[in-house]
């Protein structure tokens, strides 16, 4: 971990000067008219006239650089905070350069439980906002990680628009989820230009890493909609437990490992395409509610049955324990099927989809209730793929019969190319500006 006094960037260069651009600091002051008296001299005094950080807590913190972006194959975290970006109309390609640099040095600050800067919350100008709001003091790091990723329409708009000499370096694979049976799609809170998933073991950790990033965007790029999550509903590394959704029922045991590098090259890691974008990878994110008052009406054998697994253990009802690889021929003394055709377990098991598998990285969510005192709640499921299609396969073959379906709705949906890791003096994304 960094010492607080360090400035983990200070050797980038070209838009990154060793602290946030110009804009990015008066982006922190809220573009107001103190803010825009600030000058790049008097930002660097402001910088230097400050002491150290307060010092981070003793706690869990993942690099921010590497071959790939943390926050995919990373353990997953119990808190999430996940926000989708709409740029400002007027946005150019070098501001838009110009705002990936900026949320580079603040993230790389942030995943070592650093403020957004030098000075932080408490070390600037009196007279000056702060540069950071100061919630996480104390509390941070937490495991945070902060992933990036690029949405289709940062390529060419619905109506083709190429607005940044994008379009061009578009892969072939990057497709949108096609509208499916289970689907009520809100498109005000789906999609987006730009998005970050902020996963920690502290809420408040991962609600500051995206408070502070959205207001270093302003002016450049609005915040289109959020999630928070709580209750991470898989496992991606073989040193966790198997978590529980909100249904109660154990999830995810088929997940990807990051013990498992041979799978996540295969199934995880772009290959194919263009050669900027290797070793990223793609990010689903499906918005679904449970309706949980249904369910709970059901027999324990019936939820049994539409899961395919045993809801105490999670061992598939062909037998075996949790990891056993459910027999979808075994057959009851009456003949049929211990595992129901239509069960989950079937219907998106990778043997029935021609041996597609993801990563996922869920989270429980329970945004109060609604109108009628139903709890509007459910699952904000996120899959990292190597390919769009993929996905929508195994959730097209889900959503056709699958006997779970009648307990889920599709609110909210997005795909995003995460592009790969970033290296210590570059900023995100710059293997596609300079391609």
């Amino acid at each position: 971990m960094q010492e607080p006094s360090e400035d983990p960037t200070a050797s980038e260069s070209g838009a990154r000067t060793g602290g946030l651009s110009r804009r990015g600091v008066l982006a922190l002051f809220g573009g107001g008219a103190a803010g825009i008296a600030v000058g790049a001299a008097a930002t660097s005094a402001i910088i230097a006239a400050t002491g150290a950080d307060a010092a981070p807590s003793a706690g869990l913190s993942y690099p921010f650089y590497g071959p790939h972006q943390a926050g995919i194959a990373t353990p997953a975290q119990d808190r999430m905070h996940f926000a989708a970006f709409d740029l400002a109309a007027d946005m150019t390609r070098d501001g838009l350069v110009e705002l990936l640099s900026d949320w580079t040095y603040a993230a790389s600050r942030l995943t070592q439980g650093l403020g957004m800067s030098v000075s932080g919350a408490f070390g600037g100008d009196s007279l000056m906002p702060p540069d950071d709001t100061g919630e996480a003091e104390g509390i941070a790091p937490a495991g945070l990680t902060l992933t990036f990723g690029f949405g289709r329409s940062l390529f060419e708009t619905s109506e083709g628009v190429d607005r940044f000499g994008l379009a061009a370096k578009l892969p072939n694979d990057f497709s949108d989820m096609p509208k499916l049976v289970n689907d009520f799609i809100d498109r005000e809170h789906s999609g987006g230009d730009l998005c970050i998933q902020a996963c920690a073991n502290d809420p408040q950790v991962a609600v500051h890493a995206i408070r502070n990033l959205t207001r270093l965007a302003f002016g450049r790029a609005q915040l289109r909609w959020s999630q928070l999550g709580f209750g991470r509903t898989s496992s991606t590394s073989t040193e966790q437990s198997t978590p529980r959704n909100l249904f109660g029922q154990k999830d995810g045991m088929a997940n990807l490992k990051a013990e498992q590098p041979e799978l996540l090259d295969e199934h995880v890691w772009i290959t194919d395409g263009p050669a900027w974008a290797a070793g990223g990878s793609y990010l689903v994110a499906r918005r679904v509610n449970m309706t949980i008052e249904i369910w709970d009406s059901l027999q324990l054998g019936e939820q049994e049955r539409v899961t395919g697994r045993d809801k105490h253990e999670g061992a598939p009802l062909s037998g075996g324990e949790e990891f056993t690889e459910p027999d979808f021929t075994a057959r009851g003394e009456d003949g049929a099927p211990l595992i129901d055709e239509r069960s989950h377990v079937a219907r998106v098991h990778p043997s029935n989809n021609d041996g597609i598998q993801m990563l996922r990285r869920g989270y429980n969510f329970v945004d109060g209730n609604d109108a009628q005192g139903r709890l509007n709640a459910g699952l904000f499921f996120i899959a990292f793929v190597n390919a769009p299609e993929r996905f929508a396969r195994v959730h097209k073959n889900m959503a056709r019969d699958d006997l779970f379906v009648e307990y889920l709705k599709t609110t909210g949906t997005g795909v995003f190319l995460v592009p790969p890791g970033v290296a210590d003096g570059q900023y995100l994304g710059q293997q596609l500006f300079e391609a």
